[in-house]
């Protein structure tokens, strides 16, 4: 039974945020895993009473804790709030119904979200009336899932996904709606290593701000995987940030993976690349061989100080490794430093594949290979026709190499069902990096086909064929 707590508007709160981080710097918390960790707790305790016939081990199921000892998630709340945070996150970075299945409790997902933002909240109320002279946050965790929507898992079969778009929708509805009902106050997708996962946590997310009229802000933040500067699915930072959009956006920035010093050089990047709020957590370092983390908090504010003292970031905190102690050093470092004001960004066009496409009074022509039309080659039309897809992608790959900065892709043909190949021709072509690499342009007339090949595309598209042929109202 869904649980509906009293929930009014949202735009105090995103007024309030706003409004703050133009003059400080905010602190977020630091690692709730590593704090878990530290209790020590035994498989009975993860189960508790309730979970105590489940078939399923559930040693290491972080976000049961909410329902079983949720004593030790306040206190962990309360120790990171003590230490100087300003916004704590929930735990729920695994309660999403696809990432509990390996659980066995993929029913509870609305209820881990609901539970998890209302210990938050209680423990923010509780440290308000001990001191209500700083402003504090909750901010619901929403992890990437286990499953990625760009990339097969199957090497013999790229076409393959084994989770998609809208099924990322509808469990990102679920626990968003959980979140806002146990009163978060900003919505954080994090840890993104395929921005079309993100995509669709921030669609969900939009879809329900909109339908109950409320006006959350949304906090992002990305995860670079290596020394190559890009995500797992492949994107470059600049085209990651590129595909995302949204205009209840409050931050963006990069957690994880690295330690701080490996992320400043990203971070340093975003400064003039976006008009919205920086944040960075980074991890303690990176895991030494018993998969501890040995950064000092001294040694993370310090590999920081660049990006503080230049003013370049407005929130900052820890992830994987850190403790109070981290979260009270940096708090204390960044109470006499400035935070980064907002920068104004020349309009120009931006389109992302794996890599960014900028578009503007400097640009040239801009080459579209069309080749992969079903309506303008009739070689691509009859290898389509014939399923020969390997030969297909071949006709796009050349067009690549031989200088084409987007790649149209049409499939309308009364011989086609248009919508189910552009959906699989998209899923071979976007595992394909030397292809992917360029924005696609999705071309038809049917809004259906349209709408189906965005669901397949991390990167930012251009959408062609629209007309106003059949009139006003059609179009």
């Amino acid at each position: 039974m869904r649980v509906v707590a009293v929930n009014k508007k949202k735009d105090d709160k995103m007024t309030s945020i706003k409004e703050i981080l133009k003059e400080q710097i905010l602190v977020l918390d630091g690692a709730m895993g590593t704090m878990i960790q530290t209790f020590e707790l035994s498989e009975s305790d993860f189960r508790g009473e309730r979970f105590v016939n489940s078939a399923f081990d559930q040693k290491g199921h972080n976000d049961l804790l909410t329902l079983t000892k949720p004593e030790i998630i306040k206190s962990i709340h309360r120790d990171f709030l003590k230490a100087g945070a300003h916004i704590i996150e929930t735990n729920t970075f695994n309660s999403n119904a696809i990432s509990l299945i390996d659980y066995g409790l993929e029913d509870l997902a609305y209820e881990l979200n609901f539970e998890a933002a209302k210990n938050a909240r209680e423990v923010i109320a509780e440290i308000q009336k001990e001191d209500a002279s700083t402003p504090r946050w909750v901010a619901g965790a929403i992890g990437p899932t286990n499953k990625t929507a760009s990339m097969s898992p199957k090497v013999e079969d790229p076409g393959y996904r084994d989770v998609g778009f809208d099924d990322l929708v509808k469990i990102y509805t679920e626990q968003i709606n959980g979140l806002i009902d146990g009163g978060v106050d900003v919505l954080l997708i994090e840890t993104i290593f395929d921005t079309l996962n993100a995509k669709a946590a921030v669609f969900a997310a939009d879809e329900i701000l909109t339908e109950r009229n409320l006006d959350l802000p949304i906090m992002l933040s990305g995860t670079i995987t290596d020394n190559s500067g890009r995500t797992l699915s492949g994107q470059t930072l600049e085209a990651f940030i590129t595909s995302m959009k949204s205009d209840r956006l409050l931050s963006l920035g990069l957690n994880c993976a690295f330690g701080a010093k490996d992320l400043v050089p990203y971070i340093e990047q975003l400064d003039k690349l976006i008009p919205v709020y920086v944040s960075v957590y980074p991890n303690a370092g990176l895991p030494n061989e018993l998969g501890e983390y040995d950064e000092t908090p001294q040694t993370m504010t310090s590999d920081l100080q660049n990006l503080l003292k230049g003013e370049k970031i407005n929130i900052v905190g820890g992830c994987c490794g850190t403790r109070p102690e981290h979260i009270r050093a940096l708090a204390e470092a960044v109470k006499s430093e400035k935070p980064r004001q907002l920068p104004i960004i020349e309009p120009e066009t931006r389109l992302s594949g794996l890599e960014l496409l900028r578009i503007n009074s400097l640009s040239n022509f801009v080459n579209i290979g069309e080749r992969t039309n079903v309506s303008g080659s009739r070689k691509f039309a009859r290898l389509i026709n014939e399923k020969k897809y390997e030969e297909a992608l071949s006709i796009a790959r050349h067009q690549v190499e031989n200088g084409a900065q987007i790649i149209d892709v049409s499939m309308d043909d009364a011989m086609l069902d248009a919508e189910a190949e552009m959906e699989f021709f998209l899923k071979l072509l976007v595992s394909e990096p030397e292809i992917s690499r360029v924005p696609i342009m999705i071309d038809s007339s049917k809004w259906s086909v349209l709408e189906t090949g965005l669901k397949c595309v991390q990167g930012k598209c251009v959408v062609n064929s629209i007309s106003m042929k059949e009139g006003e109202a059609e179009f």
